[in-house]
């Protein structure tokens, strides 16, 4: 119900700002108003807005396919009694991933007036990478096509994004998808450090 929720507030939002250029100025994260004019409540709202359909739509497929599985895996964990709160951990793991994939822009650029960063990749990233934490040997199809490891295409992600981060060129944010990423393979631990043991044992 979470993610069908964020799904929503997001889809709404972002498609009324693909036609209002004023909302988009507004919600999306500008590092130097961020600093300078303590308009903190960017690193939030710059998740709810996206470049354009394709930037949306493949954020929210993405997020509804991983999410849906992370949000079940929190209530799962709550009826254990290894969690305390399974939905707030949810909330707290999507949108920490959102803050947490902001930091290093709002850092490099809060100096630059005219940087701006839009779309929920770190959020979703974050996800993504507490599904690998928790079912590492699951199937992730690549492509669509090709079956590899989970864990594997962990690896492959996150050397992908520090490469072409380094790389530069192009509109594409990897850093907010490495963070965000890193973020969600250690968010279970923060939580409850016996999930280790469990990350340990799914081997």
């Amino acid at each position: 119900m979470i993610t069908i929720i964020i799904i929503v507030a997001t889809s709404i939002i972002s498609i009324i700002a693909f036609n209002n250029r004023e909302l988009f100025d507004k919600l999306s994260l500008q590092p130097f108003r961020v600093v300078n004019k303590k308009e903190w409540y960017r690193i939030i709202t710059h998740g709810f807005v996206h470049g354009d359909y394709m930037h949306l739509i493949i954020n929210m497929l993405v997020f509804y396919s991983f999410g849906s599985l992370v949000e079940e895996l929190w209530k799962i964990k709550e009826r254990a009694g290894m969690v305390n709160n399974g939905a707030f951990c949810y909330l707290f793991l999507y949108f920490g991933g959102m803050i947490i994939a902001s930091i290093n822009d709002v850092i490099k650029n809060k100096n630059n007036p005219y940087y701006t960063s839009i779309g929920a990749s770190g959020a979703v990233s974050a996800v993504i990478f507490t599904s690998i934490f928790f079912y590492p040997w699951n199937k992730i199809y690549f492509f669509g096509v090709i079956p590899i490891p989970a864990l594997i295409f962990g690896i492959l992600y996150l050397g992908y994004s520090q490469y072409m981060s380094k790389k530069g060129g192009g509109n594409i944010n990897h850093m907010a998808h490495f963070y965000g990423a890193l973020y969600g393979l250690i968010f279970p631990i923060l939580v409850n450090p016996a999930f280790i043991y469990e990350f340990l044992n799914n081997f």
